[in-house]
């Protein structure tokens, strides 16, 4: 006896046995009692929720010559003809292959000629949509105005496609996702009767990744039994559709957390070790970082273990929300990049490491800002303002444009005593005066990009902890890049840190387009303070 999949094996023989569409089968089953049946109906719902099986059924329930409750017998001389296949008056017709008029128009010829056996001739069309334009319109008429005898059942995932026309002279009915429940439900049902042993935890991957397909969850479960044992725990589905195991996942998303970028190069040499798909990896580490999101909102998670739970939760205890919402779109923007690319490995590796870095970069600012100011404030060392400077304050002075756009960079200069920094003779206290001789220096140490960049522009010194390095004729992208880059800013903060003669920090504005403006809220805030001799200074 030949081989039959489990999908077919277990096919729903009545209306009781579909499963999570009793809104459906419930209204069906009424329409038969009352004896109601409309001329045509359209199935519409995702794949493997039961649209041709409950096509199926129907036909037979209103061609059964013992229904019951609005369900076939399955048993008397029309069911059996229709389940073997041999009757010829329900028609089952696939549209993704048959899709051309003349198919259509064979159906149009048909439908004249009386049922041979049963009472009604069924047409059941699958994947509708596929229909063409011809198509439709030669259905079109039979369909709004078929013989008393004939049935049709249009089945489709994409009701959209389809014109008004048709969906206006169709009973709709919208076919569900199936839930977890329902999947596990009847798949332990399935179990039994094939005596598969499955652990819970199984189960519910399976539920997981038919992503509400009953079809799909079959299927799974089948490819589980092909090697001939018939027990199946978690790893042995993972390893069979290639999903990596918790812990490859759950270390590689402690490394990004933690900026450990050895250990994420070795976890993703392990997966790669496991043959495992980085694509595939890489969208159960998008999910992992949402289910962490979860349940650190919401504190409940229910397809983890005991054990993973655990872990998962120290990784939620690790991280803000934030940071994990933003992990989520730089997956996403990973794994867009990586579709197009034809080094998947090398762009993998490279955004992970990215990663990495990011988190380290923005870590680091954060912390040496908050020193710097920790250590001004217990120095108690607040500039007065003099006068000549309140009156600075009160005149019109330019607007930055876009500083909110550019990084405000605090880096902690080398030691002054270096030998290499001295060799240039600056004006203490004057960073104006002094800033040519940086600029020059630049050049003079080999940083001609940074030299070139730079040239053109001024140092004004804004508070007592910043200088501003002014862009007259604004900041470009490509300049922004080199100006953020780590080495250029340790320069930069390091020459100037030894003519102001204290550390300092660097803000770069953009005063390509300037107009005049009022005194701000926090001039006046800095004019009131040098008015009343308060020692006080506003920091930008």
């Amino acid at each position: 006896m030949s081989y039959t999949a489990l999908y077919r094996k277990f096919r729903p023989m009545t209306f009781n046995e579909m499963v999570g569409q009793e809104h459906i089968t419930r209204t069906l089953k009424n329409q038969i009692i009352a004896n109601r049946v409309g001329h045509a109906y359209l199935f519409n719902g995702g794949r493997g929720t039961g649209k041709t099986s409950s096509a199926k059924i129907l036909a037979r329930a209103i061609n059964c010559l013992n229904p019951k409750d609005g369900e076939p017998c399955n048993e008397c001389e029309i069911c059996k003809a229709a389940l073997n296949g041999s009757l010829t008056d329900i028609v089952e017709m696939d549209a993704a292959s048959n899709n051309s008029v003349e198919d259509v128009r064979s159906i149009r010829e048909e439908v004249n000629f009386l049922p041979t056996k049963a009472k009604y001739r069924v047409y059941i069309i699958d994947e509708v949509h596929m229909l063409s334009t011809g198509a439709f319109n030669a259905l079109l008429k039979t369909l709004e105005e078929p013989p008393e005898h004939v049935k049709f059942i249009l089945a489709t995932t994409e009701p959209q496609k389809l014109p008004a026309t048709i969906l206006s002279r169709c009973q709709r009915f919208d076919f569900k996702r199936i839930s977890n429940d329902d999947i596990i439900k009847r798949l332990k049902i399935v179990c039994d009767e094939s005596k598969i042993e499955i652990t819970q935890g199984a189960l519910n991957i399976i539920a997981v990744l038919s992503e509400g397909a009953m079809r799909d969850a079959l299927s799974i479960l089948e490819r589980c039994i092909q090697d001939g044992e018939n027990r199946i725990d978690e790893d042995k589905i993972k390893d069979l559709v290639g999903i990596p195991k918790f812990d490859f996942i759950n270390n590689m998303i402690k490394s990004i957390i933690d900026c450990d970028v050895d250990e994420a190069i070795l976890c993703i040499s392990d997966v790669l070790n496991q043959g495992k798909d980085l694509e595939n990896f890489l969208w159960e580490m998008i999910k992992y970082v949402k289910d962490v999101l979860v349940f650190k909102s919401c504190n409940k998670l229910e397809l983890y273990s005991k054990d993973e739970l655990e872990q998962l939760e120290k990784v939620a205890q690790s991280v803000s929300k934030e940071r994990l919402i933003e992990l989520i779109y730089e997956f996403s923007e990973l794994q867009s990049t990586m579709k197009w690319s034809s080094q998947k490995n090398i762009v993998f590796e490279a955004g992970i490491i990215k990663l990495c870095a990011n988190v380290i970069q923005s870590s680091g600012n954060v912390e040496t800002r908050i020193d710097k100011i920790e250590r001004y404030l217990k120095s108690g060392n607040f500039a007065r303002q003099t006068q000549s400077s309140v009156n600075q304050t009160q005149q019109v002075r330019p607007t930055y444009q876009n500083v909110s756009n550019v990084q405000v960079n605090t880096v902690k200069p080398v030691n002054m005593g270096d030998k290499k920094t001295q060799q240039v003779h600056y004006e203490a206290g004057n960073i104006g005066k002094s800033w040519p001789k940086i600029v020059t220096n630049l050049k003079n140490t080999g940083k001609i990009v940074l030299y070139t960049n730079l040239i053109n522009t001024e140092a004004k010194e804004l508070n007592d902890m910043t200088v501003g390095i002014e862009f007259k004729k604004g900041i470009t992208p490509f300049c922004k890049a080199i100006l953020e880059k780590q080495e250029n800013v340790r320069e930069l903060t390091n020459q100037i840190s030894i003519a102001c003669g204290k550390e300092m920090q660097v803000k770069f504005l953009d005063v390509s387009k300037t107009i005049d403006v009022k005194p701000s809220i926090e001039q006046n805030i800095q004019n009131f303070a040098s008015e009343s001799e308060i020692p006080f200074n506003v920091i930008e």
